[in-house]
């Protein structure tokens, strides 16, 4: 572990690149970031790899930068680097890593990380936006609530879970060009028909990249459900928020939001819809 971070520092050092002079180091800032690094492999090597066990580094970092701060050294850049390193590569959590590039780039405008910082913060975030959607994909089992969202729907409508309290919704996500999900729109179809005017809805998302070729297929299978759709395929903004991987995926909520059902396919779906308009 000791090598690898040490290798991540080199990295930092090249990663630097502005184009200006910087003062050398005269204050012995290189010496006290490698006791840092030194003290951080310690703990990594006896298995202390938590942000807890590392507090005390990263107050560490903190410390010698706020003294060093006015300081135009690579020195000084490489304190908040190597802080940014132990962030990103062994805690794993780019959004606190997205926090030490901005101060890198409010501090030190003139310098740019890995040729571009605003390119990296932007990787960063979509890195984060993944974790986040994963974390959410795993929360979303039978008996947690649904988490909302507030979109405008393809008819610019306002379109959210909120708005349709009180009803047993089905949030579906498909496309058109999905075949599994043309072979389960039958059973939709039929539970929507038969239970819609009892409080069934449907929501669906779309992540057709052709408005028009959609619109055609609605219009032509009679599906009169909301539909969110921003043409963005796999990029579909909501599908990214719920960390969607397969399609379809559907999700089946009682009248408060939360989940009763998870991909019911045929008649499971329809017996799960009457069994939750019973209830309420």
């Amino acid at each position: 572990m000791k090598k690898i971070l040490f290798i991540l520092l080199a990295a930092a050092i090249v990663w630097v690149s502005d184009g200006s002079v910087f003062a050398a180091d005269t204050n012995g800032i290189e010496t006290d970031l490698n006791g840092i690094i030194t003290r951080v492999n310690e703990k990594l090597g006896q298995g202390k790899n938590t942000e807890s066990d590392l507090a005390s580094n990263l107050n560490e970092y903190d410390a010698l930068y706020a003294r060093h701060k006015g300081d135009k050294s690579k020195a000084v850049v490489q304190v908040l680097l190597a802080k940014g390193n132990l962030y990103m590569q062994v805690l794993h959590d780019p959004e606190k890593a997205i926090d030490v590039l901005k101060l890198i780039k409010h501090d030190f405008p003139e310098v740019q990380i890995n040729g571009n910082t605003d390119n990296l913060i932007e990787s960063l975030q979509k890195m984060a936006a993944a974790i986040r959607a994963r974390k959410l994909q795993a929360s979303l089992v039978v008996g947690a609530p649904f988490p909302d969202f507030n979109e405008k729907d393809i008819n610019g409508n306002p379109l959210s879970i909120a708005s349709c309290k009180g009803k047993v919704v089905l949030i579906d996500f498909w496309a058109t060009w999905c075949m599994p999900c043309q072979f389960e729109l039958p059973n939709i179809l039929a539970t929507y028909k038969k239970y819609h005017d009892q409080g069934f809805e449907v929501i669906g998302i779309s992540l057709d990249e052709d408005r028009q070729q959609l619109e055609t297929f609605l219009k032509k299978q009679g599906m009169n459900w909301p539909q969110y759709n921003d043409g963005k395929f796999w990029e579909t903004k909501l599908v990214l928020k719920y960390g969607i991987s397969q399609l379809p995926a559907t999700y089946l909520l009682d009248g408060n939001g939360n989940i009763i059902g998870r991909d019911l396919r045929g008649d499971a779906l329809e017996a799960a819809v009457a069994k939750a308009l019973a209830k309420k």
